[in-house]
Formats: structure tokens, C-alpha cells, sequence
């Protein structure tokens, strides 16, 4: 997969361009007014004053005779990234955890400058975010310096997060450090979900969120549920490249690339990158780095602009159903798929509906409404794409999007301004209140737009009777519910089969892959009989039906009936 890295500031490039610029000229003063004041007072130090301002690159380059000429960046000590850096570093972590990690799905490593750091930074997350599951690791054996305030450190600091992993995922003293060898293979295994640990995605609280490290596991180590990187550390050529390859391995349409966030000497790693995959691509990159969010916002309103026009010209502007040709159809499969992609990507990357500042062509009720018929394409395609003779291509993972999250309000307002013409005489503002309420029905399934169509000629016609406090949701379910019921009921007469193990698997969500889970179906086939199995098919076909057929019959039409959610006997 390609790579999103992304540059985060923790000072302003005009605050750290002019402290640089106030301490090379050497100026005079207790606040940066006063040195700014002494610096236009004196020639000298202006002109050295204005290079650093308005001559001087944030990042360090080579020139034509690679000889390096140094940025702003390469003049800030190792100390200006202090406390305030540290907790505006961590406040970037917590404020995108849930975001990157996909809700907890996946884990991330910090990669940070020095021994020290690593766990001055363990002791801020563990602080503001108690609940995210965070370890470090660093060697033992090696000590940042010599002195014996900073070895004390260090030891105090691999008893601290050996402690905490004993207690949080044992609840006993599993390692010390005696044991360090065999705490990290624990700890690489836990992050990887490989053995003993194969499967811990089904149990969040086994899992580590985020590994604070030095140098170790930014080579080598491989998991396919790392796919977030953030770097307090400047790194150089295959640092970078092997750092940053701990991110992009596969794992499902959740995780469309690698992000990167890095935070020191934010320009010269911006540049840094750029350099080290200049070397290692041969200058031809490809498609390393993926599309900003600006860039997928515009390939969404792209792709968005195309299926308007499919469905314009199907006739079917309002997207209420499907176009009717094979062709549209399959166009439609496509283009859903790539808008879907860059949706994906781009809230990762941030991206939510209700922020103004992006130019949408379209909302977030209207991507669920054509997710709703990309979920009815499927539907009619069986089991989606990949067979030859599947009529589109499509992807089942985008049968999950939740469209229950379509905000029926408007609709039922509509239902309401109806139901008030109701007991009008004025026949017109009838017909335009129906009328309304037919553009709202794009909503609904095209099955619920069936209900809702035969609920309305029920008013029409007197038969049925409207309540107060009821929505026209409300009536769309009782007949659906209503219909099934009959379904059902007279699948179970006509075969003689268990009508509560049928009911029991119409609530299921079946597919072919589960329909036979723990036996049911087979179950199911079991208490048919097949007598009167034999007559219903002997009856519809016109013909005598031998008992084999009359047992792959029967197993096809309940196979069919569960999966498509029920169906009227001929």
C-alpha cells in the first residue's frame, strides 16, 4: 500500500524563523518586541536579522557544488523541543486516535528521539489517556550517557513499563528485567496477533494499541494491524523507508494506506523524505505516496458527478431506484466503488460531512441513498462479484455501510403535511402534498418503497386508518412485517416444515457462506414433508415430480426464500 505522511507543526514557522533571526543578530531584550526594537536600531544586526527572515529556508539543502547550506530548522537546538513540544506531540495522538486506529481496529508505533523521551512520553500518554493501551520498548543494555542520573532513569523506566504490561494483561508479575528478551517477543507477538495471540481482534482488551519505541521493531517487524507511524525523530534514506514500511502492510479495505505524522524538525523531515525516495524509487515513485484529503474531496465530487449523470440519463435523477439497463448498472457498481475508496481515505485523513469548509456536490444522506441501491445491485447479483458469470463487479464489504443512518425526519414531515390534506377538499394541495412525499421515498429500499406505495393507496381507498404519533417508518414496518408473517406462514403450511426454525433464520443475516452454520439449514430441509412437498411441486409444474427431484427442488426454494429475505409462493 502507498504512504500518507503528513507534517505536523508544534511551533509556528514564523515564531521559530524569528527567534532564530532575533538570536543570530544577536538582540538585545526581555521580550521579542524589545529585540525586535534593538534590531532595526542597528544595520548590523537588521541584515542579519532580514537574511534569517526572508533568505533562509526552514530545511537545510545541498547547492549546485553539494555543498549543504543550513535551513532555519538546523538552527534549533535538540532543547527547544522541550515540554511544550512533548504535550503538543501527545495532544495530536489523542486528538486522532480514534480516527487512525479505525476506532481501536488497529495500532500504532511512536517512534521517538531518545531513551529518555520514550519514557517521558509513555508517562504523558499513560497521564492524559489511561485508557489507551500503551507499552515501550528500547534496549536495556545501552544507556543514553553515562551519568547516573540518567542510567537511574532509564532502569526506573523499564520497571514502570514492565509493571503496567504484567498488570494490565496478566494481572501478575509475567517478566522483569531479567526477562526483557521475553517481555518484547511478547510484546511483538501481542502487536502482530501471531501466536500466542492469533485472533485478539475479537478481543479488544488483549490487544496494544501503541508502542513507544527508539530504533527497535522499525525494521523487520511485520504486522498487518500497525497502520499508523508517528515520528518525534529525524530520520534519513532507509531509516525512512524501513520505518515507514511498518505501516503498509495489508489488511482489508479499512486500511487504504500507511499514515505518517511527524513532528521534529518538521521541514527537514519533509525534505528528508523526499530525498530517500528520490534514492531508493530511482526518482519514480509511482504511487508511494497516496492523495491528499484536498484531492480525494475532489475525486468524491467527481465520481459523485458521474453517477448523476448515470442515473440523468437513466431517468432517474432523484436516485430512487436503479437504472433499468445492465449497462448503467454496472457503471454505477464501478464509479459507487471509487467514490467509496476516496470517501475512506479521506476520513482518515478528517474529512467529516458537516464541516462547511469542504465544496461537497453532494451530503451524507445522499451517499446512503445510493449505497442503498448499490446494496439492492448486489442483491440482485447474488454473490457479488468475482464469478464469471456475475452479472457486475461488485464489492461485498460495501453491503455493510450502515444506511439505517439515514435521517428519516424530513420524510415523515412530509408523511405529516400529507395526512393534514387529508380531510381537505382542495384537491390540488393533495396532489402536491402526495406528490412531496413521493420525492422523499429515494430513502427507502426499493421493497420499503413497495410498502410505502401500498400503504398510501390503503389511505386512498379507506382502508386503512391513520394514528396520531405514527410515522409513515412506523406503517412501512407493519407491513413488511405483516407480509413476511403471511410468507412465512404459508412456506410452513404448504412444506410442513418447522415454522419456528424458519422464523428463527429469517432474522439471521444469511448469506451462502453461513446459511448452513451449526447444521440449521440442514435442519431445516429435515422436518420438511416431503409428501406435501411433492404435491406443491407436482401442482405447479403441471407434472409428476419423483422424490429426488422433489428434495433438490425444496432445498433450492428455501435456500432462495432465506436469502432473498422472503418471496409469495406461486
Amino acid at each position: 500500500m502507498g504512504f500518507d505522511p503528513d507534517m505536523v507543526t508544534t511551533f509556528k514557522d514564523k515564531d521559530v524563523r524569528i527567534a532564530v533571526a532575533l538570536d543570530k543578530a544577536k538582540a538585545v531584550g526581555n521580550t521579542i518586541d524589545e529585540k525586535i526594537k534593538d534590531v532595526f536600531g542597528d544595520p548590523k544586526k537588521k541584515k542579519i536579522y532580514d537574511k534569517f527572515i526572508n533568505d533562509t529556508p526552514m530545511a537545510g539543502y545541498r547547492d549546485a557544488k553539494n555543498e549543504y547550506v543550513k535551513g532555519i530548522e538546523d538552527y534549533l537546538p535538540n532543547e527547544q523541543y522541550n515540554e511544550v513540544h512533548w504535550e503538543m506531540v501527545v495532544t495530536d495522538i489523542i486528538d486522532n486516535w480514534l480516527t487512525l486506529s479505525q476506532n481501536g481496529k488497529f495500532h500504532a508505533i511512536f517512534a521517538t528521539q531518545s531513551i529518555s523521551q520514550a519514557i517521558e512520553y509513555y508517562r504523558l500518554l499513560k497521564a492524559r489517556k489511561p485508557n489507551l493501551k500503551i507499552s515501550a520498548l528500547f534496549d536495556p543494555n545501552v544507556d543514553f550517557d553515562d551519568s547516573p542520573d540518567n542510567s537511574r532513569i532509564k532502569e526506573d523506566g523499564l520497571v514502570e513499563i514492565i509493571t503496567d504490561y504484567n498488570e494490565r494483561f496478566f494481572g501478575q508479575n509475567q517478566f522483569d528485567i531479567s526477562t526483557h528478551a521475553k517481555f518484547k517477543k511478547d510484546l511483538a507477538a501481542r502487536l502482530a496477533h501471531k501466536v500466542p495471540y492469533k485472533g485478539i481482534e475479537r478481543t479488544t482488551e488483549k490487544q496494544l494499541d501503541l508502542l513507544i519505541v527508539v530504533d527497535q521493531m522499525l525494521t523487520g517487524f511485520d504486522s498487518q494491524w500497525v497502520n499508523t507511524l508517528y515520528m518525534d525523530k529525524v530520520m534519513r534514506y532507509a531509516e525512512i523507508i524501513q520505518a515507514f514500511s511498518r505501516t503498509n502492510r495489508l489488511c482489508g479495505p479499512d486500511k487504504p494506506f500507511g499514515t505518517i505524522r511527524y513532528y521534529r524538525r518538521p521541514h527537514t523531515m519533509k525534505q528528508n523524505i523526499a530525498n530517500a525516495v528520490k534514492l531508493y524509487s530511482g526518482d519514480k515513485p509511482f504511487d508511494l505516496f497516496v492523495d491528499k484529503l484536498e484531492d480525494n474531496i475532489k475525486m468524491m465530487n467527481l465520481k459523485y458527478e458521474e453517477i448523476r449523470i448515470v442515473f440523468a440519463n437513466a431517468g432517474v435523477p432523484d436516485f430512487s431506484k436503479l437504472p433499468d439497463d445492465k449497462e448503467s448498472r454496472g457503471k454505477f457498481a464501478k464509479l459507487f466503488k471509487e467514490l467509496t475508496v476516496h470517501l475512506e481515505a479521506a476520513t482518515i485523513q478528517g474529512f467529516k460531512w458537516k464541516q462547511t469548509k469542504y465544496e461537497m456536490l453532494f451530503d451524507k444522506q445522499t451517499y446512503l441513498i445510493l449505497a442503498l441501491r448499490y446494496k439492492e445491485l448486489f442483491g440482485e447479483s447474488g454473490s457479488g462479484g468475482g464469478a464469471d458469470d456475475a452479472p457486475y463487479d461488485l464489492e461485498g464489504y460495501l453491503t455493510e455501510i450502515d444506511t439505517g443512518m439515514i435521517d428519516n425526519n424530513y420524510m415523515n414531515s412530509r408523511f405529516e403535511k400529507y395526512r393534514k390534506t387529508l380531510g381537505s377538499s382542495d384537491e390540488k394541495a393533495k396532489e402536491d402534498a402526495l406528490k412531496d412525499l413521493h420525492t422523499t421515498f429515494a430513502t427507502l429500499t426499493q421493497d420499503e418503497q413497495r410498502y410505502a406505495n401500498i400503504f398510501l393507496r390503503d389511505i386512498q381507498r379507506g382502508d386503512a386508518i391513520i394514528e396520531d404519533g405514527k410515522t409513515l417508518r412506523d406503517y412501512i414496518t407493519e407491513y413488511q412485517m405483516g407480509e413476511k408473517s403471511a410468507q412465512i406462514e404459508k412456506v410452513a403450511v404448504t412444506f410442513g416444515l418447522d415454522e419456528s426454525l424458519l422464523v428463527e433464520m429469517t432474522k439471521q443475516r444469511l448469506t451462502e457462506a453461513n446459511i448452513n452454520e451449526f447444521g440449521r439449514f440442514d435442519k431445516l430441509i429435515s422436518s420438511v414433508d416431503r409428501a406435501k412437498a411433492k404435491a406443491y411441486f407436482d401442482k405447479v409444474e403441471n407434472t409428476t415430480v419423483s422424490t429426488f427431484t422433489t428434495s433438490r427442488k425444496a432445498s433450492k426454494l428455501l435456500r432462495d426464500f432465506l436469502l432473498k429475505g422472503g418471496f409469495d409462493l406461486d
